[in-house]
């Protein structure tokens, strides 16, 4: 299955990019190489990740504390989101409109 990003939601993941690459350069490549294996693994199997509202299901990545949320539409899934986990929980309702 493919996938897309919600325009909101690929800004938050490379601001999230350039915030870890500021820190240091190979962080932010370990920081993508998380993020990009979690929507691989969504994408292989949309629907064995927990709901978290509504249709909107979460993939946690590995080492990073980040969660990608995403609903599964009929011909791709639709990134929501690329939340960190200990900031503003429901920041992304509107773009659901849950």
């Amino acid at each position: 299955m493919k996938f897309r990003f919600h325009p909101e939601a690929l800004a938050e993941f490379e601001g999230a990019a350039r915030h870890y690459a500021a820190i240091q350069p190979a962080l932010a490549n370990r920081f993508v190489d998380s993020v990009e294996a979690a929507i691989g693994k969504l994408v292989e199997q949309p629907t064995s990740y927990a709901i978290l509202e509504e249709d909107v299901r979460r993939c946690l990545t590995r080492v990073f504390p980040y969660a990608v949320l995403y609903t599964v539409e009929l011909e791709y899934v639709l990134i929501v989101a690329v939340m960190h986990c200990h900031r503003k929980p429901g920041y992304w309702h509107h773009r659901v409109g849950v």
